[in-house]
Order: structure tokens, then C-alpha cells, then sequence
């Protein structure tokens, strides 16, 4: 099964040749500031894309997923996508659960302070995950920034080696792009960021071959498309 992975588009979307694919990922940031106009330019492309399943999470400059979110959901999932807000979804056989939460920098959308703020939203990732969406990293994992700061999350960190998925995709820090491991601990960390800080521009889609652990189903999904 073949998966596509984006994140950090920030309207830049129509620069990216995306293959054909079984599951479409977008792990959010994929406005500029994330007004209406914006969302449902985005939404025209990426429901144009040559894939069976397309799942998107929110990112911290997606507003109007925060500030209306019943609107965002609506249209998003008119689009045909699988949108995920601290949730699960069963995807083309797939487990997939997805949170647009980030630890707080400036006065951006999604943000909570670090500790027993954040550590609430990541109590509930589930065991058994073949994917977890998150928009940022964890701690120590495709984090730095251009200033050498580790700016991922201690406490998502904390709980993905206790329940360790397959997958682990995200973005948020666009500098630090690129595939991560942990000694002992099975999943693949994966920064997807499209856009590039220095210098400027998009990378194209992180591309990968992934089966379920079992035979796909019907489609079935849980909180997803309506």
C-alpha cells in the first residue's frame, strides 16, 4: 500500500507533483494564516489528488479549524477527507489517530503549554497505532530549529515509546525534515515538512510502502468523512 506524506504546504500546494497514492497524509499547516479563503483553496486541490483515502490534520496556522471548528469539519469533510482532531479513524485498513496540537510558541492556533496542559490531548493516543498525525514532533526527533533549539514535545515523546505506532508523522519545524529512530523502540519518525526554510522553496512528497497488519476492510472509518 502506498502512502504519500505532506505537511507545512502554507499554500504553496500547487508547486508539488503528488503520485498517486492509496492514503493521502497531510499533517496540517496548510494555510498561510489559515483564513476560509484560504481552507477551501487548499481543499479544491487536495480533493483533486490521485489517492483512494485522504487524511488531514489541522496545524497552528490553520485558525479557522480552531476558531470555527465546526465549519472547518464541515468542509472538510464535504471534500471527501478525513479530518482528525484528537482522534482515530480506520483508514484503507489502517489505524490512524491525529491531533493538530503543538506545545505553545507565540500566539499561534492549537498551542498548550507544556506539562499536564499538552499531556491531556496525548493520554489519549491508543496502543496498536499503525499511524499517529501529530503536527509537531516529539522531543529530540526532527526538532531543531535553525537557532539549535529542540523545540518538539517531552510529553508526546513520553507517550509514543509507551505505545509505540508504526508510523509517527508530522512537521512544524520545517529545517528539520527528514527520517528519525529511537534505540529499541520500532516506529519510524518521519518530519514531512514541504516547505523549505533556507532556501526557500517546497520539497516533494515523502513517498512509502506500508501494508495493514491484517486484510484491508470496506472502508471503514470512525469520526472521519461524513
Amino acid at each position: 500500500m502506498r502512502l504519500v506524506l505532506l505537511s507545512d504546504t502554507h499554500m504553496h500546494h500547487e508547486a508539488l507533483t503528488v503520485p498517486r497514492c492509496d492514503v493521502l497524509i497531510h499533517a496540517g499547516d496548510f494555510t498561510r494564516r489559515g483564513s476560509r479563503s484560504d481552507v477551501e483553496d487548499f481543499l479544491r486541490w487536495f480533493s483533486l489528488q490521485d489517492a483512494r483515502e485522504k487524511v488531514l490534520v489541522a496545524g497552528n496556522h490553520d485558525f479557522l479549524c480552531e476558531e470555527a471548528p465546526d465549519l472547518a469539519r464541515d468542509l472538510i469533510q464535504k471534500a471527501g477527507v478525513h479530518y482528525l482532531y484528537d482522534e482515530e479513524a480506520r483508514i484503507a485498513g489502517l489505524r490512524i489517530w491525529g491531533s493538530p496540537i503543538t506545545p505553545r510558541f507565540g500566539h499561534w492556533a492549537f498551542n498548550r503549554d507544556r506539562g499536564s496542559d499538552i499531556a491531556a490531548h496525548w493520554k489519549h493516543i491508543p496502543e496498536g497505532l499503525d499511524i499517529l498525525i501529530t503536527h509537531g514532533p516529539p522531543h529530540g526527533l526532527g526538532d531543531r530549529t535553525w537557532a539549535g533549539v529542540d523545540a518538539g514535545c517531552e510529553d508526546l515523546l513520553a507517550r509514543v515509546r509507551q505505545v509505540p505506532p508504526r508510523l509517527h508523522v508530522y512537521g512544524h519545524i520545517h529545517e528539520a525534515h527528514g527520517e528519525f529512530s529511537l534505540p529499541g523502540l520500532p516506529t519510524r519518525f518521519l518530519n514531512v515538512s514541504n516547505c523549505r526554510l533556507m532556501p526557500f522553496g517546497v520539497r516533494p512528497p515523502f513517498v512509502l510502502e506500508l501494508e495493514p497488519r491484517s486484510a484491508p476492510g470496506t472502508g471503514e472509518s470512525s469520526g472521519a468523512v461524513g
